[in-house]
């Protein structure tokens, strides 16, 4: 039985199908605010359903977040936009720095995490390993 409730939700919102980030950013909004809320009514619930199930769908078309990091994921990204060492200077100061650490003889620090992020356009997240539950 669909109450005004749902027609309310859906007329605030209506589901369509997910086709850009803009649109899943701002169906994102809208799940994020009910799930803000303490407890949800029944039709808040299968509206939330809906917008999970399209959200789900949008991201099963999306390229797979790689199972690679840090070092790794920089190597890759090198190679995948033709970038050679020098290009990362203005991050690394030096290519002596930027070869230690492909080389494996230094580490990423922060601040080189933060500025890779901003320079390939990635989240910095995307640089640390995930962790299994």
């Amino acid at each position: 039985m669909i109450t005004d409730r749902y027609l309310e939700l859906l007329h605030h919102f209506p589901p369509r199908p997910i086709d850009s980030d803009e649109k899943l950013e701002a169906m994102q909004k809208v799940v994020n605010s009910l799930l803000d809320k303490p407890e949800l009514t029944l039709e808040e619930r299968d509206y939330l359903n809906v917008l999970g199930t399209l959200i789900y769908e949008y991201e099963q078309t999306q390229e797979p977040i790689p199972d690679i990091y840090g070092v790794e994921l920089l190597k890759v990204l090198l190679e995948e936009r033709n970038l050679r060492q020098k290009d990362l200077v203005s991050i690394f100061k030096t290519e002596s720095i930027i070869s230690d650490i492909l080389n494996g003889k230094r580490e990423l620090t922060a601040r080189h995490i933060q500025e890779l992020a901003e320079f390939f356009n990635l989240s910095p997240a995307v640089f640390f390993p995930t962790i299994s539950t």
